[in-house]
């Protein structure tokens, strides 16, 4: 009885206080843990750095926290933690390599957030694809198409190719292309066109609205016209003018020529 006693008492003497100190070491390293991790997290929003990068910043600090912690707390019960290092570093290198396209994805994810190509309701194209930016998040980004589809790009994509942003400048130019025939009177569409574009509100004066002769085709005279407008005016412009062309064409007797082939059949 008294063997046993003083194996207990031996056993709590020297395991008792390694179970306190681990406990500790956790309890107290969770909330350091905690605050280190809350205050790199304001700190991140205090540098205006995107919500997206700063949760999964705040997400990796902890968990790298809580890891060390945990291993010293082991460390503390007397347990080998270089053979669970092992372990993990292996652990680790197996996950990286299954994961090798996903973690591309999230390289390019925290690029994007950094570098600002583009923003959430820019007009872009990248990969291929356009539309307007949905959402930006560490794995892809969403666009929405002029006819509401949705396209998940993966980030990878995106970063290793050419990105258009039609959003980034407050003006963009609307480049039209309009023919007319050889018979037609070359002053007088020149002129027409030059009117049109000079009477719409939406067009810059500076630069000017610019109307030439651009080529000499097989059945048409052709014209360029390039206007300048704000970016939000884009499109209501390149329409507008389409329509209105055609319209004052017609009423001036201004042909529009379309392709067509003389086809000689001999006797």
């Amino acid at each position: 009885m008294n063997f046993n006693l003083d194996s207990a008492i031996s056993f709590v003497s020297i395991y008792g206080f390694k179970l306190i100190g681990a406990i500790l070491i956790f309890y107290i390293g969770k909330i350091v843990a905690k605050f280190i991790t809350n205050f790199s997290k304001k700190a991140m929003k205090k540098a205006n750095l995107d919500e997206t990068i700063t949760k999964f910043g705040a997400n990796v600090i902890y968990g790298g926290l809580m890891l060390f912690i945990i291993l010293a707390a082991l460390s503390q019960l007397g347990v080998n933690t270089n053979s669970f290092i092992a372990v993990l570093g292996a652990a680790g290198l197996a996950v990286g390599l299954a994961f090798q396209g996903t973690l591309s994805n999230l390289g390019a994810g925290v690029l994007l957030v950094f570098f600002r190509p583009f923003n959430v309701g820019d007009f872009i194209k990248a990969a291929g694809e356009r539309g307007v930016v949905e959402e930006i998040n560490l794995f892809s980004t969403l666009l929405r198409t002029g006819d509401n589809k949705q396209i998940i790009i993966p980030n990878s994509a995106i970063i290793g190719g050419n990105i258009v942003n039609y959003s980034k400048k407050e003006t963009r130019r609307v480049d039209l292309a309009f023919g007319i025939g050889y018979d037609d009177d070359l002053k007088l569409a020149k002129t027409t066109l030059e009117e049109i574009v000079n009477a719409d509100e939406r067009a810059l004066k500076d630069p000017a609205p610019f109307v030439a002769v651009s080529e000499l085709a097989d059945s048409s005279v052709n014209f360029v016209v390039r206007t300048w407008v704000k970016s939000e005016d884009y499109w209501g412009v390149y329409f507008d003018t389409i329509e209105k062309v055609k319209l004052t064409f017609d009423e001036k007797n201004i042909s529009i020529p379309y392709p067509q082939m003389d086809i000689h059949q001999d006797k």
